[in-house]
Formats: C-alpha cells, structure tokens, sequence
C-alpha cells in the first residue's frame, strides 16, 4: 500500500535525524545513542524488535568511535575487561527474558546514580582501578549490560576509574562495548530474534549514529578532562533517574 510505505519513509528518516543527534551526543560522552534513540524505535518497530535493532546500530556506532579515536585505545584495559565481560553479556542476554523488568530498572537505575559518589570517593583518595580490576567486574558488570539495552551507563565508570578520559576513554569505553554488543547479537540471532529485516533497520538506524560519532570528535577535543567527567557525571545522573522513573511509572 502507497500509504503505509510513505509512513514507512517518514519513519525511517525521523529515526536518521534522531539517530544524527543521539550519534553525536554519544560520540561526545560515550553513550546515551539508546537512551534517545530507543522510545522512538519501540514506537515504530515494537518493544520485541526494537532492542535488537538497537544492538545492531550500536554495533556501528561503537565501531566509528574507535576509528575516530584509533590512536587512544587502551587495548590492554579492553582485553581484560572484554576477557569476563562478553560471556557475562551472553548470559545476560539469555536470561533477559525471565527477569522481571521493574527489578532490572530500579537496580540499574540505583547504581548509575550510587556510581557518581563512588568514583568521586576514589579520586578524592588517589585510588584507581587496575587491570586485573577490570577483569574481575568484567563478569557481573557484562551480565547487566547483555540484559539492558545500553551498556555505556554501566561501564563508564569502570573505566573512568580506572583513569580514562576524553578520546582515550571514547575509544577504550567503544572497543569493549562492541565485542558485548557482538556477543548480544549472536544470542539474538540463536533464538530467532534477528531476522534479515531487522538486521538491515539496524544497519539504517546505525548509519546515522556513525555520522554523528565523527561530528562529535571536534567538540570532544575542547572540552577539558574535569568538565568531561562533569558531562559523564550528569549524564549518570540522567540515565539513573530515567531508569527508577521507569521502574516507579510501571509500579502497579
């Protein structure tokens, strides 16, 4: 029908606008893609398809951060993370289903706000966290990520802590990101939830995220490393508070 595919176009050059702006606000602070991009993919496309679809786009943008800033991984800080983290997102993945969402929400949005103060108290005592730190929270801190959508709330402040900042953390925070993500989209795909349509809305919505994860790399030069954490901090903030909203608004 010419009417549902003109509704169909419209949809889908929203989402490359939205998917522009959430692309660079991301490439800026390291996540925050999903958290603008997923009401309108759950609008369009439903809730079962949108996560996935989500995952692929994430995919792209996590791959354009680290091209940005290809120079400043820290690929041992990745590898020890990466090491427990990506069978943890595939657990996680797997028992995404079963676990009840407000529970999922309420905890989440908890520790992303718990984490401001918690990485505050570890600057303030010259504390940092080491490799085989890294390694350790890989595990439980992968398994949260391969249940929600977004990883970057849960893992910026591991690797903030452990003394990243600006493109070293983008690229770092991006290169682990994506092997979860890569670990998620085969759990998807082995249960049948990744078919070849929502592979290539995926690939659409993760276009515009590219785009803006390079508009973001000339902003992300001029900030200086206190008012990055400052950013990263509010945006923590934000992402707690919009998960226990969403966990207290779906109360019963």
């Amino acid at each position: 029908m010419p009417g549902i595919q003109e509704a169909h176009l419209v949809n889908l050059a929203f989402i490359l606008v939205v998917g522009l702006i959430a692309g660079t606000l991301s490439g800026i602070v390291g996540f925050g893609s999903s958290i603008m991009l997923m009401p309108v993919l759950v609008t369009v496309f439903g809730p079962i398809q949108a996560v996935p679809i989500m995952a692929i786009a994430a995919i792209m943008a996590n791959f354009s951060r680290i091209l940005a800033w290809r120079r400043e991984v820290d690929w041992r800080a990745c590898a020890a993370y990466s090491a427990t983290a990506i069978p943890g997102a595939a657990m996680g993945a797997g028992t995404l289903l079963i676990l009840p969402p407000r529970l999922i929400e309420c905890s989440l949005g908890l520790f992303f706000i718990m984490m401001i103060p918690a990485r505050r108290w570890f600057a303030a005592h010259g504390l940092k966290i080491r490799l085989w730190h890294l390694a350790l929270v890989g595990l439980p801190v992968g398994f949260m990520t391969g249940i929600v959508v977004s990883t970057g709330p849960i893992s910026a402040p591991v690797f903030l802590a452990y003394g990243l900042v600006k493109g070293a953390f983008l690229a770092t925070e991006a290169a682990s990101s994506l092997a979860v993500y890569v670990s998620k989209v085969v759990v998807f795909r082995t249960f049948g939830a990744l078919p070849w349509e929502i592979i290539v809305e995926g690939l659409i919505t993760g276009s515009s995220l590219m785009g803006g994860a390079f508009l973001a790399k000339r902003f992300v030069i001029k900030l200086d490393p206190e008012r990055f954490r400052l950013l990263m901090e509010a945006m923590m903030l934000i992402s707690g508070s919009a998960m226990l909203w969403a966990a207290a608004k779906g109360a019963p």
